[in-house]
């Protein structure tokens, strides 16, 4: 009998699993490691009210403090992993201790993608612990940010609500190219114009250095930007390490089955870290959205208990800039048929991705019933 479930990561992918552990039944001790030193909280306010001072705690946590303590699930905050040792099922801890389990959910996020050789001036996002550095260069006037996919937008929008000068970089053709189509990536570049934000697109950058007033940027072709400070939000990269380490087999990202198993039993992995099997095509898939962590948590939870999890949920999220609610389900790729609904150029448009007659995706904004009836064609397989 699965006595302990020992849980590295307090994310939402393991803060849910947490959760979804103790409301299925299981009463055995669940210890939850979080390397941050503060409560589990929603990452994606970091770049929109965390990063504008407007955020309210009680909003931010995922659930109250007490509620941890109340679900009897022992939360250490302030607490990294050193090292798993799977053939004793143990892990060790970067104070020296220990703790055995029974069983091991991986929920260990992913971290920024960084740039080589850039200077001290250029920082990224991530946590809550990387805010000051970027509210202190929008505080001072200026920023520059590299990569217009979802982060660098927000952060965007947010830096300039607050009045600072902003200028974007990216190295796409169309800003947020990774989840919408070029329509409505043109339609954020016109509205981030609108707001003083100028976005350059297919910028191949060469260096980032400090500067005595704060960073210069040069690219390729000799175009140069400067600012007090750079973010670089160019992506993330599963955090892989201590499964790597322990002899999971690993990939991009920890791979794991379709019932979040990796390759040593009794250990198991979900979240943005996470590689899971998709049968229907045939490939290993990792997601980075805050949903898809939220419902592979408490899939991997009642994998632990025996329970199959339910079919994987459609992949969908969403970013707020400048008051507007962009919304994304399942993924458009390169040769879809695309159906425009509303009105191109307007915040009332959707756009549709279809394969062999088979809905593949959807992207919308100010039209969330688009979106809630394409998740449910991509999921049926319609």
């Amino acid at each position: 009998m699965t006595q302990r479930i020992v849980i590295v990561g307090a994310g939402v992918a393991g803060a849910t699993a947490a959760k979804t552990l103790r409301s299925s039944g299981y009463s055995g001790e669940i210890v939850l490691l979080g390397a941050e030193g503060s409560q589990p909280y929603r990452r994606p306010m970091v770049s929109k009210e965390l990063l504008a001072g407007t955020a309210v705690e009680r909003r931010m946590l995922l659930e109250a403090a007490d509620f941890w303590s109340a679900q009897d699930i022992d939360l250490r905050t302030g607490t990294a992993v050193r090292g798993i040792d799977a053939g004793r099922a143990r892990v060790h801890m970067t104070d020296d201790s220990e703790i055995d389990y029974d069983a091991l959910l991986l929920a260990t996020g992913a971290r920024p993608r960084r740039l080589p050789g850039v200077g001290l001036g250029a920082h990224t996002l991530r946590g809550r612990g990387d805010i000051a550095p970027i509210r202190a260069a929008i505080d001072d006037g200026s920023l520059l940010i590299v990569g217009a996919g979802l982060i660098g937008c927000e952060v965007a929008a947010t830096a300039a609500g607050l009045g600072a000068q902003v200028t974007v970089v990216h190295a796409g053709p169309t800003p947020l190219d990774r989840v919408a189509p070029e329509t409505i990536g043109e339609f954020f570049r016109k509205l981030h114009a609108d707001n003083a934000v100028e976005i350059h697109t297919d910028v191949v950058l060469t260096d980032i250095e400090d500067v005595a007033d704060g960073v210069l940027a040069t690219a390729a072709d000799g175009r140069r930007w400067t600012a007090g400070a750079a973010l670089i939000a160019i992506g993330a990269v599963p955090e892989t390490a201590l499964a790597d380490a322990a002899g999971v087999a690993v990939a991009d990202g920890i791979l794991v089955d379709e019932d979040y198993r990796t390759s040593i039993p009794g250990i198991y992995a979900a979240g943005d870290a996470a590689a899971r099997f998709d049968p229907e095509l045939d490939a290993y898939v990792r997601e980075e959205h805050w949903n898809s962590a939220q419902a592979q948590g408490a899939a991997a939870a009642k994998a632990m208990l025996g329970v199959a999890p339910d079919r994987a949920q459609v992949p969908w999220g969403w970013s707020t800039q400048y008051g507007l609610n962009l919304q994304f389900a399942g993924r458009i790729r390169p040769g879809d048929e695309l159906e425009v609904r509303g009105v191109p150029g307007t915040p009332d448009i959707a756009v549709l991705g279809r394969r062999g007659g088979r809905m593949t995706g959807a992207v919308a904004i100010g039209r969330p019933a688009d979106i809630r009836a394409a998740r449910e064609l991509i999921g049926a397989r319609g």
